[in-house]
C-alpha cells in the first residue's frame, strides 16, 4: 500500500503539517500573492499563482522603464530573450548559456523545431507522437505531415486513435525506451514526447528514450510544458538536443507569458527554422534584402520580444533557481505521494481510481484521479468547498501540488474536503457551466 511508503499517518491533519514544519521550501509561500486563505489551490499545473516580486517588477517596469525610457529602452532590452533564456537553463534545464530563449509560444517554438528537425533529414519522411500527447502537439504534428506529405505514426496508448495510429499498450500513459525503439527506423525524421504527460503526469525516460531516437538518426524534441519547474530536467546529462516548454504553470509568470526553445549549441548552424524573422537575422538593422541567418540561438527568435512578460518570467525563475530544482522536485514527489496516500485511504471507497504512476520518478507534480461523475465533481469542488483542480476528458481530475506556493496542509485540506464531497454526494445537483474553459 502506497500508506506504508509514506512517513507518518496521511489521514491525519497533523502529518501535513509536520511536513511543512520540516519544509525547506515553507518561506517560499509567503513571496506569493493568496486572494483567498481558504482556498485550496490545486490547479497550478494548468495556471501557478502570482509572486509578489512580479507585481514589482511589472509596475518598476511600466514607470520607470517604458514609461520613461520609450523607444530608447530597445538598447538593453533587445537581447532580453536570451538573458532570460540563460537564467531559465541554469534554474530548470541543467544546461548550459546560449542555447535557450524566452520567446514566442509554445505552438509556434513547437512548430518552429519540428519543422526545422525535419527539413535537416529530406532522406527521411516518417514523423511519430503519441495519442496521449497534448493536442496542440498532435495537431500540429499532424498539420505538417500533411503538408509534406510524410507518414504520421501515432502511438495510442490511450485507446483515443489518431492519424497513422498504432496500439501501444502502457501503464498510465508513461512510455519508455523499449517501446519507441519498437517503431524507430532510418525513415523516422523526428519524435516529439512530453517530458510530463499533461493529463496522468506520467514522466517517461528522457535519457534513455533521447539516446534511442538519437542512435536512429532521428531528432528528438521534449514538450516540457508540465515539467519545467516542478522536475530536475537535467538537460546536459540526458542528453536533450531540442526542447520547448511555457512559463505560466510551474514556472508561476502569468497567463501568456512568454514561452522557451532550447537548441543545444551543436544543432544551432544545421537547424533552420521556417519562420525566418527580423529578430533572427544576422544584422538585423542593416534591413537588407536577403535573409542571413544570426549566430547561435538568437537565429531562432521569431519577432519583437514580449519585454513586459520576460521581467514575469525573471522573477519567477530567479525564485526557483534560489529554491533549488531538486528541492523542487522532492518536495512535489511527496506532495503527489501524500495525495496518492489519500486517494487510497479516502476516496477509493467512493469508486475513485489513479490514473498516474505509484512510483515517484515515474511521474510530475499532478496526479489525476478517475470517476463516472469526474465533470461534475471537478465543478462541485470548486463551487461548493472551494478547491480548485481542473477536469480532463472524458473523465479525470487533475490535482497538483505546486512546490513553491502550495503547502502540505492546502493539499490535504483539499483531499478532505474532496472525500466529504464525495460522501454527501452533493455534487449530484451542481448544474454545468457553458464556460469552455473545465
Amino acid at each position: 500500500m502506497t500508506q506504508d511508503l509514506f512517513p507518518g499517518d496521511p489521514t491525519l491533519r497533523s502529518t501535513a503539517q509536520a511536513l511543512d514544519a520540516s519544509d525547506p521550501l515553507a518561506s517560499f509561500r509567503a513571496e506569493f500573492y493568496h486572494s483567498d486563505p481558504q482556498q485550496c489551490y490545486l490547479d497550478g499545473n494548468s495556471l501557478g499563482k502570482l509572486p509578489l516580486a512580479t507585481m514589482e517588477a511589472v509596475s518598476k517596469f511600466v514607470t520607470e522603464e517604458w514609461g520613461s525610457q520609450l523607444v530608447g529602452g530597445w538598447s538593453h532590452w533587445i537581447d532580453q530573450p536570451q538573458v532570460a533564456g540563460d537564467l531559465l537553463a541554469t534554474a530548470i534545464l541543467g544546461a548550459g548559456p546560449g542555447q535557450t530563449l524566452v520567446c514566442d509560444t509554445t505552438s509556434v517554438n513547437l512548430y518552429q523545431l519540428a519543422l526545422a528537425a525535419i527539413d535537416a533529414l529530406p532522406e527521411r519522411s516518417t514523423v511519430i507522437i503519441d495519442s496521449a500527447n497534448f493536442p496542440t502537439d498532435r495537431y500540429i504534428l499532424q498539420g505538417i505531415a500533411k503538408a509534406r506529405g510524410l507518414t504520421l505514426i501515432t502511438l495510442d496508448t490511450d485507446g483515443s486513435g489518431g492519424p497513422g495510429a498504432l496500439s501501444l499498450e502502457v501503464e498510465d500513459e508513461r512510455i519508455t525506451a523499449a517501446d519507441i525503439a519498437a517503431y524507430l527506423s532510418d525513415d523516422v525524421a523526428l519524435v516529439i514526447l512530453q517530458a510530463i504527460n499533461y493529463r496522468s503526469g506520467a514522466r517517461p525516460e528522457l535519457g534513455a528514450i533521447t539516446a534511442a531516437v538519437k542512435k536512429a538518426g532521428a531528432y528528438m524534441l521534449w514538450d516540457c510544458s508540465h515539467a519545467g519547474g516542478v522536475i530536475d530536467l537535467d538537460f546536459d546529462g540526458n542528453g536533450i538536443d531540442l526542447a520547448v516548454g511555457c512559463t505560466y504553470k510551474y514556472g508561476n509568470s502569468g497567463p501568456g507569458s512568454p514561452a522557451w526553445l532550447f537548441v543545444r549549441t551543436a544543432l544551432q548552424k544545421k537547424l533552420q527554422v521556417p519562420i525566418q524573422g527580423w529578430f533572427a537575422q544576422g544584422e538585423q538593422f542593416e534591413m537588407g534584402p536577403d535573409f542571413e541567418k544570426a549566430s547561435g540561438i538568437r537565429g531562432f527568435q521569431t519577432a519583437t520580444p514580449s519585454i513586459v512578460g520576460i521581467r514575469a518570467v525573471e522573477t519567477s525563475y530567479e525564485m526557483i533557481e534560489r529554491a533549488g530544482i531538486g528541492r523542487i522536485e522532492a518536495k512535489a514527489a511527496l506532495g503527489t505521494q501524500l495525495m496518492i496516500a489519500l486517494v487510497d485511504a479516502w476516496l477509493a471507497p467512493f469508486g475513485v481510481t489513479l490514473g498516474t504512476p505509484r512510483q515517484p520518478d515515474h511521474r510530475g507534480g499532478h496526479i489525476i484521479i478517475r470517476h463516472p461523475d469526474a465533470a461534475s465533481i471537478a465543478l462541485a469542488l470548486r463551487k461548493l468547498v472551494n478547491v480548485v483542480p481542473d477536469y480532463r476528458q472524458p473523465d479525470a481530475i487533475r490535482l497538483a501540488i505546486s512546490p513553491l506556493p502550495t503547502s502540505y496542509t492546502e493539499v490535504w485540506d483539499g483531499f478532505d474536503r474532496l472525500r466529504g464531497l464525495l460522501a454527501s454526494g452533493d455534487y449530484h445537483g451542481v448544474e454545468p457551466e457553458s464556460s469552455r474553459v473545465t
